[in-house]
């Protein structure tokens, strides 16, 4: 199948790309700039677009069988509504964008990524705007696949990475609250091979799928196998989650907006995902952290 990536240059792009390739499908990165500066894989091509431009994308599209839609904004979760970096703008606004242009350009099969906890009700508006993208793309009468990840990590992440770098300088590694909320994170890498499968295969079509790795650990479980697996020994300085929303309150008026108070609430989400659905219709396997961990160049 011809498969267009769009954020193939992100996070999960970067991973999704590959394996979707390595899978026999052809693949076209859809971004808005030329990703020479940073190479992503030499066997995909690319294609100009911008999600909220709703006219660069129906002839980016023309001629796929699938897109997936792999968007982010820089510095996610950290929204800069200056920029335009939110997650009504570029997760709702940009999905329905992308699922519209889909349906113009004749391309039948549209694949997701939401996340766990998405739902009308939600106590965060990124998860309510997670749950508006589902309700946009299950409409559209398109051939569709929803995954929802749990906290996604993987070797170019700025989440479990910013602990291990803190290991670099600091004798103790900096935690926000205390450390027992408990998650099962995601090898970004998993995530690529299930959305690699999802193409053509008949018992994925129009499910919503929630996806999450093997073991469900606390905060300080994860970060404490981190830094095991890289050889670190460090103690965790727990931070009171409300004095560091404080600080945060300060920080969003700094260059570069390098922390808000909702990226706090971001950050001490404990989304566990469901993943029997997901086991019974794909068998494949979810990698355990410190054996993920360990593949890291």
């Amino acid at each position: 199948m011809k498969v267009c990536v769009a954020g193939g240059t992100g996070l999960l792009g970067r991973a999704i790309v590959p394996a979707l390739i390595n899978a026999g499908h052809e693949v076209a990165i859809l971004s808005r700039s030329d990703p020479s500066r940073d190479p992503v894989d030499p066997r995909a091509t690319w294609v100009r677009g911008d999600v909220t431009d709703p006219a660069s994308l129906v002839s980016a599209l023309r001629g796929m069988d699938a897109v997936v839609d792999a968007v982010q904004f820089p510095n996610s979760p950290v929204e800069n509504p200056k920029k335009g970096y939110t997650f009504e703008r570029i997760d709702l606004g940009g999905t329905k964008n992308l699922v519209d242009a889909a349906k113009a350009a004749g391309v039948p099969r549209f694949i997701g990524l939401s996340g766990a906890g998405a739902a009308e009700d939600a106590r965060y508006h990124w998860l309510r705007f997670k749950w508006q993208e589902e309700q946009h793309i299950q409409a559209s009468g398109l051939t569709w696949t929803i995954f929802r990840p749990s906290w996604i990590y993987g070797p170019r992440d700025v989440s479990l990475n910013r602990f291990l770098g803190f290991a670099k300088f600091l004798p103790f590694i900096p935690v926000i609250g205390n450390g027992k909320i408990r998650l099962n994170p995601l090898f970004v890498d998993d995530l690529a091979a299930h959305v690699a499968a999802a193409p053509g295969r008949p018992a994925a079509e129009n499910r919503l799928f929630e996806i999450g790795g093997p073991d469900v650990l606390t905060m300080d479980e994860i970060i404490r196998t981190a830094l095991r697996v890289r050889g670190k020994k460090r103690f965790l300085l727990h931070q009171p989650a409300a004095l560091m929303k404080l600080v945060a309150s300060v920080a969003q008026f700094a260059p570069g907006r390098p922390l808000t108070p909702d990226a706090i609430d971001f950050i001490l989400m404990d989304p566990i995902a469901d993943t029997a659905s997901l086991r019974e219709v794909f068998g494949l396997p979810l990698t355990p952290l410190a054996e993920a961990l360990a593949t890291y160049p």
